[in-house]
């Protein structure tokens, strides 16, 4: 192969050309359905983006320099919360999340006392005026609040020099828990009294508009922006009512966003929220200034079962929302779903924010993204689509009307049970939950186990949820079966033909299987009829599963009794007669589900097919067996 001489030009290949060779290697397959896919809100996403034209907004944190790494402190005892406060910040954490029991993140955790005694414990030690020190504390929050705000006094520390979140936030009260009564009052008054002891110029903030209710209640992106903008706006509203100006008040307003796994649309939607408020600066005639921004990683995306690729996708949660632009990342440790992390998980999840700042030096380029044809595109629909929602919310009332009336409930539902349906239909897999499941996963140690919901919150309709929970709850419950007749459930898989007919189907139906916790092991297949329902019997397992190509399963007999019997109907029917009770067939069964069905076959497993359907009614069968 000769090489290109010096000064050797490239020819430029247009979009076009690009287009021509992608269908051509697509053979024929749908472009659109293969290589565009869409976002939660409905946006196109490309396979391919020019460079962006004309100029964007640059929006960027306020500060120079990399996020900072924020450790949450959720432990109930002041004393174990100070000493691990302390190892967080001596092992790399520059921040901290101080999590009260009453908070609606404490998931059954978090100090049990928000008094001014309990405070001055958790914090002993730790230099305040040094870190950043955030609260999470619901409605004992103005209470909390003033503890801290008592204890920098106490220690004549400069106020207007800390840089504290001192987390007051009506709306998730609110949307959590109703029955509570609406406490949006209370709190404004509370921070309006709090920010009167700082100056205009002060670094901390005392409201909050927290996006991770709505994400944990399955909002999509625009919806959670949409959400934090009303949020926003009625804050600005409240202190103007109680005689702040917009400007002032701005600076008492902290934002807080989930991050998750998707890279390029977490990338776009911190910067979408920088963009959009600086739209709302501009409507209320101020100059539009850097917002704090601070993300944490999303607790819908964690998975108990293999939770070890948790780190995988907080990874990705840390690194889209740092280039996103957010002034902060808490990385929630890999076993958060299972309970209180340990010493082990809490190091990994400052590490790998460590690792992303030190090591791959992301932090160290302000709005990487600016430019980028992908980025800039996302970013600007994720603005048009979290604008017109934030519209409707005004045109409903604002924010309080909003939830009051069902609609932001409504709107969030939509998602919600779509994303479920594409959840159980695998086509948004979850890696170690719904694909490549491990049923022989090694125990992973958590602190204490995480308790089961409870209050009010079960009923709000923004409940928190993990996307995972459908494949875990049927994971449950096939190691209870487990554990009360002795052995797990299982299916046997009824391998024809050859491994080329039978591989890529088998391997479906394993996964399929294994996904609700019902083994599936792999054999090499039958080369007889009788050899496959002799091994079927003497499996012992719960159902059989029959996994080939249409071609052999459409293969004739020849049998002289039943005359045009094809191979799946014989092989139904002789299991059935053998005392195999259920039967399902891997692939769809096109004109012969009729056929099928009589001699046996009660279900048919294919991809896009509900993955939690039949493994359920396999479980539901064992369950009544067992009374």
């Amino acid at each position: 192969m000769t090489r290109p001489h010096a000064g050797a030009a490239f020819h430029p290949a247009s979009e076009p050309e690009w287009r021509q060779l992608a269908v051509k290697a697509l053979k024929g397959a749908d472009f659109e359905a293969k290589l565009v896919s869409r976002s939660a809100d409905g946006l196109r996403i490309e396979p391919l983006y020019a460079k962006a034209a004309g100029g964007h907004p640059r929006p960027v944190r306020a500060g120079s320099g990399p996020w900072r790494v924020v450790q949450r402190i959720d432990l109930a005892d002041p004393e174990a919360a100070r000493r691990q406060a302390l190892e967080d910040l001596e092992n790399g954490a520059s921040g901290l999340v101080l999590v009260f029991a009453d908070a609606p993140t404490a998931r059954g955790f978090g100090l049990a006392d928000a008094g001014a005694a309990a405070i001055a414990r958790a914090l002993d030690g730790v230099m305040i005026d040094l870190v950043a020190l955030r609260l999470e504390a619901g409605r004992a929050a103005p209470e909390a609040a003033q503890a801290l705000v008592d204890l920098a006094r106490s220690q004549n520390l400069p106020l207007d020099a800390l840089d504290l979140d001192l987390g007051l936030d009506p709306h998730a009260l609110l949307a959590l828990d109703p029955a509570g009564g609406d406490a949006t009052a209370a709190l404004l008054d509370a921070a309006v009294e709090l920010a009167s002891a700082f100056g205009a110029e002060a670094k901390s903030r005392f409201l909050r508009v927290d996006g991770r209710v709505w994400h944990e209640a399955g909002a999509s992106e625009a919806q959670e922006l949409a959400l934090a903008l009303a949020a926003g706006v009625d804050h600005l509203r409240g202190l103007e009512a109680r005689g702040i100006a917009p400007e002032r008040g701005r600076r008492m307003i902290a934002f807080l966003l989930a991050a998750d796994a998707d890279e390029f649309l977490g990338i776009a939607k911190f910067r979408a929220l920088r963009r959009l408020w600086a739209c709302v600066e501009a409507a209320c005639g101020l100059a539009p200034m850097p917002i704090r921004l601070d993300a944490e990683t999303s607790f819908r995306m964690l998975t108990r079962r293999d939770p070890h690729v948790n780190l995988l996708r907080s990874t990705t949660a840390a690194f889209s929302a740092g280039l996103g632009g957010a002034d902060s990342v808490t990385v929630l440790p890999f076993t958060q779903a299972l309970g209180l992390p340990d010493a082990s998980a809490r190091r990994i999840a400052r590490n790998t924010q460590i690792i992303l700042i030190e090591e791959s030096g992301l932090g160290h380029v302000a709005d990487p993204a600016g430019g980028a044809g992908g980025f800039e595109a996302l970013t600007d629909e994720l603005c048009a689509a979290a604008w017109a929602l934030f519209q409707r919310i005004e045109a409903a009332g604002g924010i309080a009307a909003a939830l009051g009336s069902g609609l932001v409930a409504g709107e969030i539902a939509a998602v919600a049970e779509k994303r479920e349906r594409d959840v159980r239909r695998r086509k948004l897999p979850i890696t170690g939950t719904s694909a490549y499941p491990h049923l022989d996963e090694a125990t992973v140690a958590v602190l204490a186990p995480l308790p089961a919901p409870a209050g009010a919150a079960d009923v709000s309709p923004f409940a928190p949820h993990r996307t995972a929970e459908p494949f875990e709850r049927l994971r449950d419950r096939a190691e209870a079966i487990a554990a009360r007749r002795g052995r797990g459930p299982s299916v046997f898989l009824a391998n024809l033909g050859t491994p080329a007919a039978f591989s890529a189907r088998a391997g479906f139906a394993r996964d399929l299987f294994e996904a609700s916790g019902i083994a599936a092991p792999m054999n090499d297949g039958f080369s007889t009829v009788d050899a496959l329902v002799a091994a079927a019997v003497a499996s012992g397992a719960d159902a059989v599963c029959l996994c080939s190509s249409d071609e052999v399963y459409e293969r004739e007999t020849g049998h002289a009794t039943y005359e045009g019997e094809t191979l799946v109907e014989e092989v139904a029917r002789r299991l059935k007669a053998a005392g195999i009770a259920h039967v399902a067939l891997a692939g769809r069964p096109g004109e012969r589900e009729t056929a099928y069905r009589h001699a046996g076959v009660e279900a048919f497993l294919f991809v896009g097919c509900d993955a939690l359907d039949y493994p359920g009614l396999v479980l539901d069968r064992l369950d009544e067996a067992l009374k």
